[in-house]
């Protein structure tokens, strides 16, 4: 067994970010940049008009007060979309909407609730300072100006900035593409009828999603039976992807073929087995060609070893660091632990939180690698290291949460 931090900088070594492609705005969603967003214009392009009001010289209502208003000539109106052509001289004033071009000769805007109009004239009952409520031309962004960075994944903001620079295409790294096959005699899909000796298969359907919340294309290759033949013939369907996951058949048994069948002959295995838990059952190398990750078939295995091998891989795919920034995370401990031995621990967790804010991580009783109900409710995985003392409720432990993915806001 070699260690965790060993098995990933093998495995990752391996890896480059995919090559770039275009696509349509409206498809970026979720995308990590190739090239960084430069704007193609101006924002706002003119100067614009902060509030709802009246466009005015400063100088023509420096003495304006509540009690004793300045009165101005109406000209105009300026409205977004619209704007005033004209230009305002002294003593005049251009009625103006929030977003519309300040006219020429007007260096301020007076809110509407600071005056009272009539057809032919209004009064500002405050004065204003020059440049007050308006937005300069640039206020947002200039032409040319770097907006967002290459090996950012793209938010729904990301898209709406985008959109406002003007850019309809934009160059993102291909999609990963990775095949999921399950193996295993004793496993069925999801609503097939059960044999005598059989339970549902759970791992290839929460490896896609997992594939997919991350970035990825997933193809589902179905389930290999405990054959080399079946083994063979649905892993052939990898063919042209960038990875190929197997869940199951990577131990030493007698049904386990992964290794034997499916490993390109020749080819040095960079990772045999790892020495963490859950997952200690762990394989890399190459298939047909095609990088090869087989991963336990315990549920809960299948599941952390996704969370610490493959995620990272589809994120280095897409251009990005292997692990989300502002890591590594921290809690206190919610209730005691024992000794470690010489695999590094993922511990099932619920996260909460102290009067003062600060967070805490409660393992849950049962840890068995078999319990997907505990998983699915767990927030985040306590990691242990190898030969850990005891530790006591309120010490400090690392955390990895069990959130995040590509479709942040």
């Amino acid at each position: 067994m070699i260690p965790v931090a060993e098995a990933r900088a093998r495995i990752l070594a391996t890896f480059g970010p995919l090559p770039a492609e275009t696509v349509a705005l409206p498809d970026a969603l979720g995308r990590v940049l190739a090239e960084p967003v430069v704007a193609r214009l101006t924002q706002p392009p003119f100067d614009a008009a902060a509030m709802d009001g009246w466009a005015v010289r400063a100088d023509d209502i420096a003495r304006a007060q509540p009690g004793s208003p300045v009165a101005l000539r109406r000209i105009g109106e300026s409205a977004a979309g619209h704007a005033f052509a004209g230009t305002v001289g002294p003593g005049e004033a251009v009625r103006i909407f929030t977003g519309a071009p300040v006219p020429a000769g007007a260096d301020a805007v007076v809110m509407q609730e600071d005056c009272e109009a009539d057809d032919g004239h209004v009064r500002v009952g405050r004065a204003v300072a020059a440049g007050r409520f308006i937005r300069s031309a640039g206020f947002d962004f200039t032409a040319r100006q770097e907006l967002i960075p290459r090996g950012r994944r793209l938010t729904a903001r990301d898209v709406a900035l985008a959109a406002g620079a003007n850019i309809p295409w934009l160059s993102v790294h291909r999609r990963p593409r990775v095949a999921v096959l399950a193996t295993g005699d004793e496993i069925a899909l999801p609503g097939e009828p059960l044999g005598p000796s059989q339970i549902v298969s759970t791992n290839a359907l929460g490896l896609c999603a997992l594939a997919v919340a991350e970035g990825a294309i997933a193809l589902n290759l179905g389930i290999a039976r405990d054959t080399a033949e079946s083994l063979a013939a649905l892993a052939a369907g990898a063919a042209g992807c960038d990875l190929l996951v197997t869940t199951g058949g990577a131990a030493a048994g007698d049904y386990d073929l992964v290794r034997d069948v499916l490993a390109d002959k020749g080819v040095t295995l960079a990772v045999q087995s790892t020495a963490m838990r859950p997952g200690k059952a762990l394989m890399f190398g190459r298939a047909n060609g095609v990088p090869l990750l087989g991963l336990p078939g315990n549920p809960v295995s299948s599941g952390v070893t996704g969370l610490i091998f493959l995620r990272p891989i589809l994120r280095v795919l897409q251009g990005l660091p292997p692990d989300e920034p502002g890591g590594p995370h921290h809690a206190r401990l919610g209730a005691p632990l024992r000794a470690n031995d010489r695999r590094e621990d993922y511990l099932r967790a619920t996260l909460s939180r102290t009067a003062d804010g600060e967070l805490v991580a409660t393992p849950f009783p049962r840890q068995d690698s078999a319990i997907t109900s505990l998983y699915a409710r767990a927030d985040c995985l306590v990691v242990r290291p190898p030969h850990a003392p005891p530790a006591e409720a309120g010490e400090r432990v690392t955390i990895i949460p069990l959130s995040g993915g590509c479709l942040s806001v």
